[in-house]
């Protein structure tokens, strides 16, 4: 199934949409150029996950020299700072612990969205002109 969330355009750097898709709450989270897509529900106990912080790992090759890298990018639950990677799922908690679900998100031209319904249909037409992407969520 794909949901489309919303144009690229629109969706700022460090932006995230809580969309509801078939009764399942999945976050999608753009980080720079990269779009992921993760269940909204923390496995320890059914907290939004989705509201947590995103993180990444904090390096330094010498002292005074720290910085913030973004591979892997975790997210951490609001109610007891589970951690799990954002493009994953994956626990950090432990290889025993469960994982979350992760979806995959691309992004596509707003002329590959539109489908045709086949059939003796009738309509009057207007020309459309499609000119954005969109962030579309792979569920």
């Amino acid at each position: 199934m794909r949901v489309v969330v919303a144009p690229v355009s629109s969706f700022s750097d460090g932006e995230r949409r809580i969309v509801d898709v078939g009764g399942r709450s999945i976050g999608v989270f753009r980080v720079g150029e990269s779009f992921y897509g993760i269940r909204n529900r923390c496995p320890h106990q059914g907290g939004p996950l989705c509201l947590g912080h995103v993180l990444g790992d904090a390096v330094a090759d010498a002292p005074g020299q720290a910085a913030v890298v973004s591979d892997p990018l975790r997210i951490a639950c609001p109610w007891h700072g589970w951690e799990y990677d954002l493009d994953s799922g994956q626990s950090f908690m432990g290889a025993a612990m469960p994982g979350v679900r992760s979806y995959g998100v691309d992004l596509e031209p707003g002329g590959a969205l539109l489908e045709r319904v086949p059939g003796p249909y009738v309509a009057e037409t207007f020309e459309v002109r499609v000119e954005d992407e969109y962030v579309v969520l792979h569920a």
